[in-house]
């Protein structure tokens, strides 16, 4: 019984770590991709 208590909580930790490292990951993709859009917009006025 405690062990597949243990693995259960186990791999919620770990899946919680992970969705929380994607969201940063996703985060600054997105900056990047902001960027990259504003650099093409600068030059297109220019």
């Amino acid at each position: 019984m405690f062990g597949k208590l243990k693995f259960f909580t186990l791999f919620v930790l770990a899946a919680s770590a992970l969705s929380l490292s994607a969201c940063e990951t996703m985060e600054g993709f997105g900056q990047d991709v902001e960027k990259a859009g504003q650099s093409v917009q600068n030059a297109a006025n220019d």
